[in-house]
């Protein structure tokens, strides 16, 4: 491996993240229930275990155990720069718990020539070419330049891009998802009506929106990725005190008043109806709530496009051979 050896390879793993973390980000760590249980102050999705250090962060679906994993997945550190910093090599790299954390500035990845990739890969999850075309016109859409990310992109009130969503378009292996450096959640990726309306619909990911808008067919309300959910891990847990109000949500409504109408189409699995119906009971009296989670156990919107894609290419292929 250029740059570090095996030996240091091998003795950076062997430090583990709750380890790091309690040693050089004790103000970070913040107690998440009585079971030895913490979460990180700046991310409440986060979650790692005291006693065997297995951590998720749930709103971006990675997870790892060991310090380096830490660092990569979370901090996004390179894997050499990972490595030195836990052989005490390049202590730079880890401020002191005193220094306050800088921000970093928010900046869209560089575009690809084309976003052939991103069509090729969102029509075979079943989106309609005329959605994604419409979503890249609006400037809310595109494909990376470095490793062909689809990007989604998230834009203010005065259509300046404040967030971007990074989901990998090769289909083997675990997919590639992470929020880009400096996204301000408050202004998670949403796609605009035609034309003046007062109804909104919520999802927890960016390609549901687009998956729900291809099966329904009709783009007369906003749709709105909340940019994942936070919900109790054990299906006992179900006290109101977990629930905590999207930012995203929070900031559009404040951005767009005059809606009257929270349509939640959530994932229909535990934690997807867990918050449905902490969000039915935190926005009601004030807007209509219509629940419209997808009927089948188990499933998001986008496994549902994606089924009726594979149903229509496996009558094609039958008619074929016919």
């Amino acid at each position: 491996m250029p740059g570090v050896t095996e030996e240091q390879i091998a003795a950076a793993k062997r430090m583990t993240a709750i380890e790091f973390l309690q040693r050089y980000r004790p103000g970070e760590l913040v107690k998440a229930d009585s079971r030895g249980e913490f979460q990180l102050r700046a991310h409440d999705s986060f979650k790692i275990n005291g006693t065997t250090s297995h951590f998720h962060w749930k709103s971006r679906d990675i997870g790892g155990k060991s310090a380096l994993d830490y660092l990569i997945k979370v901090e996004g550190m390179k894997f050499v720069d990972a490595v030195r910093t836990l052989c005490d090599e390049s202590p730079i790299y880890i401020p002191s718990p005193s220094q306050p954390d800088r921000k970093k500035a928010f900046v869209l990845p560089p575009a690809a020539e084309n976003n052939r990739r991103v069509f090729a890969y969102l029509m075979k999850r079943g989106i309609s070419r005329k959605v994604i075309e419409a979503c890249v016109r609006a400037g809310i859409l595109y494909e990376s330049a470095d490793y062909h990310n689809a990007v989604f992109v998230g834009k203010d009130g005065h259509g300046v891009a404040r967030y971007a969503f990074l989901r990998g378009t090769y289909t083997k292996g675990t997919p590639f998802k992470a929020e880009a450096a400096g996204s301000e959640k408050q202004y998670s990726f949403c796609i605009p009506p035609n034309g003046e309306t007062t109804r909104l619909a919520v999802y927890e990911a960016a390609i549901e929106t687009l998956a729900h808008l291809t099966l329904e067919g009709t783009a007369d309300k906003w749709r709105l990725s909340l940019g994942g959910i936070y919900a109790p891990r054990e299906k006992t847990e179900t006290q109101a005190s977990f629930f905590k109000k999207p930012p995203a949500l929070e900031a559009f409504l404040k951005r767009q008043p005059e809606i009257d109408e929270i349509e939640i189409c959530l994932n229909n699995d535990f934690a997807g109806r867990w918050a449905a119906a902490c969000l039915e009971k935190a926005y009601q009296g004030r807007y209509r709530i219509v629940k419209n989670l997808p009927e089948k156990e188990g499933c998001d919107y986008a496994d549902l496009a994606k089924e009726k894609y594979e149903e229509r290419a496996a009558l094609h292929r039958a008619a074929c051979f016919r």
